[in-house]
């Protein structure tokens, strides 16, 4: 019988199944942790931030080590793996006797965590270089989708029991590793492959190896700032529109909900149309400029309505990430895909342990009582400022590194140049 063919359609329903799972236990978990802090939500609002920050820093530690892995043995092998992995993490979590279960259940998903990365390097693979920044787009299609589906499903079953999201989200788990064992072949040949290094797996060396490639290390700058500023948003959105507009937990879940169907539409659709138009360089600035004003009027809306119409807008500024991984991934081999990969994942990772108390902290030193000044909306002015950064820091590197232009006055496919 012949090999199957890989294909996106493979890729994608793996990422849905597994963002899925995650969406299913948002509701919940805040709320179980309650149960074994007697009740006290500031203690269990602490230890929910440690358990956040504990997950980040295994992605930190481990992404660029199964990155590398996934150029050695294939993404296959990896992505089944990181799946058996949250499988347990639910199993715990769902039995979990006491809280330091749900420390150990996040150390183990949080170092098996390869979805992304490996996922990436997938598209990577079996995508033709110029459409790589569109195909990259359904990361964050999948992740539209299933941040629809996830939360409100978990929600509705949360009132059956705090435990069944986690069954539940066993179930869709091991569902999606049969799902790969079965269907999700290999992309990555084997006359591709290049041996393990330690020296590029860990966290520092991934990063050092990002040398190589000019575009890539000068787009790294931007694309931790964007992550980080990308964190006032999910970190501070709750307690800024409770806080300002007294908006119900109803009215929170609508708009999270619009977020992820503007996420789907957005990168899994128009991205595909909007970044070969406008081309890689060009759309990874429109989005940046995008994100800095749509961060700004988050925190200048005065009425809660005007968020809804903000968020949408701002839905937009979300070809940028595509587009960036796009251009990285234009010029490096692909046996070299993963590793590249897991040094951004570290990257995105560092960036949810320093966002979510940096934001938090400054939302609530400015609306306290010693603040110089009553700013609500200081953690989105952070963000717009950081995105700016970014900005300036994708000009600086674009204008260092411009594209190759053949004979006939055309942009090369590759426009990474490698430096040995």
């Amino acid at each position: 019988m012949p090999a199957r063919k890989p294909a996106l359609g493979f890729i994608f329903v793996t990422l849905f199944l597994d963002i899925l799972g995650i969406g299913l236990i948002i509701p919940i978990l805040p709320r179980l942790i309650e149960t074994f802090c007697g009740g006290n939500v500031p203690s269990a609002s602490r230890i929910f931030g440690w358990l956040a920050a504990l997950y980040s820093l295994m992605q930190f530690l481990f992404a660029p080590i199964l990155g590398s892995l996934s150029d050695r043995f294939g993404r296959r092998k990896v992505i089944l793996g990181s799946l058996f992995g949250s499988w347990v993490d639910y199993l715990i979590l769902a039995f979990a006797p006491s809280l330091p279960w749900f420390f150990f259940g996040r150390i183990i998903t949080g170092i098996t965590s390869a979805n992304i990365t490996a996922s990436s390097a997938y598209i990577a693979d079996v995508s033709p270089p110029e459409k790589r920044a569109a195909n990259f787009g359904l990361i964050g299609a999948a992740f539209g989708l299933g941040f629809i589906a996830g939360p409100a499903l978990g929600g509705l079953l949360g009132n059956i029991g705090l435990r069944v999201p986690f069954l539940v989200a066993a179930g869709v788990t091991l569902l999606n590793w049969l799902y790969g064992l079965l269907v999700l072949p290999e992309s990555l040949p084997e006359d591709m492959r290049r041996p393990f290094s330690w020296r590029r797996a860990n966290p520092v060396g991934s990063l050092v190896a990002l040398n190589k490639y000019p575009v890539v290390l000068g787009l790294t700058g931007t694309f931790f700032l964007l992550h980080l500023a990308h964190q006032s948003v999910p970190s501070t959105w709750v307690l800024y529109t409770s806080y300002r507009y007294n908006w119900t937990s109803g009215q929170v879940g609508l708009s999270l909900a619009i977020v992820g169907l503007m996420a789907a539409l957005v990168q899994g659709g128009l991205a595909r149309k909007i970044i070969p138009a406008l081309g890689e360089r060009r759309a990874i600035i429109v989005g940046l400029a995008n994100g800095m004003v749509v961060m700004t009027a988050y925190g200048l809306a005065t009425q809660g309505w005007m968020m809804y119409v903000i968020l949408t807008v701002g839905a937009f500024g979300a070809i940028s990430m595509p587009a960036i991984q796009g251009l990285i991934s234009r010029g490096i081999p692909l046996n070299e895909q993963g590793a590249v990969q897991g040094a951004l994942s570290s990257v995105a990772s560092v960036a949810g342990i320093v966002g979510p108390p940096l934001a938090t902290s400054l939302f609530g030193y400015f609306i306290g009582p010693n603040a110089p000044a009553h700013i609500p909306g200081i953690a989105f002015f952070m963000g717009a400022a950081l995105v700016f950064i970014a900005l300036v820091l994708a000009i600086i590197s674009f204008k260092r590194n411009p594209p190759q232009i053949d004979s006939k006055g055309r942009s090369s496919q590759s426009e990474i140049k490698h430096e040995p």
